[in-house]
């Protein structure tokens, strides 16, 4: 197994224990794909995805239905997808996904929980380079298809890792193959649970028991955020 998915497997965010905190999140990128691309899945690959995925969460209905309504809505304040980089305690490289109606609230609560954890906020770009950007698919097994069958037929599309675990196929990706896998998958008759963007690190830090419990103080604090939608970082689990 690879890199990306044991960096995965060690640290899958607290947040999506969390069924509301799920919905949440997923509610808000089926805003930002409806606002970006109409709220006909049909014509909308990104949409489409993300409503099979709210399915499989057992995401009400009614939520997806009000988070698209929100995309074409005049009265509602549109979600802005900001990132922001910055160094926790000890070094360590951490980097915040956020979807937020307000980008000067956002950006004040995020340097404040640096600054009073230890850390501090950079400007943007300053961590990039420590991190691939990879788009993750989850798909469910098909009869026939073997994992190294599959594997060799989508290096072509951008596809560089393929794992299996106990839910399903994972596959990770070049972040701009996301589409060309997308329409693989879909044209092919594979079922996809889920769809995202990770930012796998480069490089991991180690550090001990006392040093590791004060980078997690400042990142479940920085995850507890409503408008925080994912957080990474280069901390051995």
């Amino acid at each position: 197994m690879g890199r990306a998915f044991e960096y995965r497997k060690a640290t899958k965010l607290k947040r999506w224990g969390n069924m509301a905190r799920v919905f949440t999140k997923l509610g808000k990128q089926i805003t930002i794909a409806t606002k970006e691309g109409g709220p006909d899945p049909d014509s909308n690959p990104r949409l489409r995805v993300l409503m099979q995925q709210a399915k499989k969460e057992n995401m009400p209905k009614e939520n997806v239905e009000r988070a698209i309504k929100k995309a074409t809505s005049k009265e509602e304040a549109d979600y802005k997808e900001m990132v922001y980089e910055g160094y926790g305690p000890n070094g360590i490289a951490i980097f915040i996904e956020t979807a937020t109606d307000n980008p000067t609230r956002t950006v004040a609560n995020i340097r404040s929980y640096f600054n009073r954890h230890g850390g501090s906020l950079g400007t943007s770009g300053s961590l990039q380079f420590l991190f691939d950007h990879k788009c993750v698919f989850k798909i469910a097994p098909k009869e026939g298809v073997s994992l190294d069958d599959l594997e060799l037929e989508l290096i072509d599309y951008g596809v560089d890792e393929v794992v299996e675990d106990e839910d399903g196929i994972i596959l990770y990706g070049e972040f701009a193959s996301y589409s060309a896998i997308q329409k693989y998958l879909e044209e092919n008759g594979f079922e996809i649970f889920s769809a995202e963007f990770e930012r796998i690190p480069n490089d991991l830090k180690e550090l001990d028991e006392e040093q590791k419990a004060q980078v997690m103080k400042l990142i479940e604090k920085i995850e507890d955020d409503e408008d925080v939608q994912n957080v990474f970082h280069n901390m051995a689990e």
